[in-house]
């Protein structure tokens, strides 16, 4: 990798972890007025518009056309059922805490592809499952109680949807790689996005709020449309062209740093050292499920 290449590299990882990390400020921002499914529905509508126009330019229509099913369905299962549940767990639980649970994607999207696909693992990412699981439950036990807080819910409930948010970008993962033939990754976010709209659409209305949202809700629902989903979208296909898929997985690593301070500038949210630590044995253990570090000789 050239010199150039690797700045290029760089400003891009920087970049996408940046935006992705805020997108759960400005989700719960939107779901404390306009609740979970609304918020996640207006999100993906957003940045459908947003890429449509840009598939379209590029002549990927015709591809679309011929894959819809099963490019809708993994938008279902990778936007829209995911982003309602954490816009629900955002309102309960920090988004710190939701941060630290989403970078163990890759730790679940392992599991799956052991199952589903056959993908057996080494031994080095069997120690990373292991390790990586049990980052999660020491989170969990440490900061989850089933004692509901002030908002009536539990947050054992919340630190479940994201965890079962998680499940789904890994199931999607792999229908995806078993299902969708090599399509424009363009192609594939704006068919996900349209997707996970009409899924969301009418349970999203049933659940809409009786009053008009305040300004910053818009403001918030715009940004994670747009920054959050159709841009990011399009930075994280271009880091993977540029530096490779395993490279731009790691990108999930760096996205809690900045969710976390961006929760205790603009949120005023608590970090504590339990968390931290649990999310450095969270990492550890994905970075070994996930095949990018290696135990030595193995």
């Amino acid at each position: 990798m050239t010199s150039s290449h690797a700045k290029g590299w760089l400003a891009d990882f920087l970049i996408l972890a940046a935006i992705w990390g805020s997108s759960f400020l400005f989700m719960r921002i939107a779901a404390v007025e306009l609740g979970p499914l609304p918020t996640a529905a207006i999100r993906v509508a957003i940045a459908a518009i947003f890429l449509l126009p840009i598939m379209l330019a590029k002549g990927h229509w015709a591809q679309l056309r011929r894959h819809w099913k099963p490019v809708l369905f993994v938008g279902a299962l990778n936007s829209g059922v995911p982003f309602a549940l954490y816009a629900f767990a955002v309102l309960h639980i920090t988004t710190g805490f939701s941060s630290i649970l989403n970078a163990t994607v890759p730790l679940f999207g392992a599991v799956v592809a052991w199952i589903w696909l056959g993908d057996k693992p080494t031994l080095s990412r069997i120690v990373g499952l292991a390790i990586g699981f049990g980052g999660v439950l020491l989170l969990a036990g440490g900061q989850a109680s089933f004692k509901p807080n002030d908002s009536g819910i539990a947050p054992a409930w919340a630190v479940a949807a994201c965890l079962a948010a998680t499940t789904c970008y890994a199931l999607a993962a792999s229908f995806t790689k078993k299902h969708i033939p090599s399509l424009p990754p363009l192609v594939t976010a704006t068919g996900s996005q349209i997707g996970a709209t009409l899924v969301l659409a009418l349970p999203a209305l049933w659940y809409c709020p009786d009053h008009m949202p305040s300004a910053s809700v818009w403001w918030s629902l715009l940004v994670v449309g747009v920054l959050c989903t159709g841009v990011a979208y399009i930075l994280y296909f271009k880091l993977i062209e540029n530096s490779g898929p395993a490279r731009a997985l790691t990108v999930t690593f760096l996205v809690p740093v900045f969710a976390i301070a961006y929760g205790v500038l603009f949120l005023g949210e608590r970090v504590t050292a339990w968390m931290l630590l649990c999310g450095a044995v969270i990492l550890l253990g994905t970075s070994l499920s996930s095949g990018l570090i290696k135990l030595p000789g193995r």
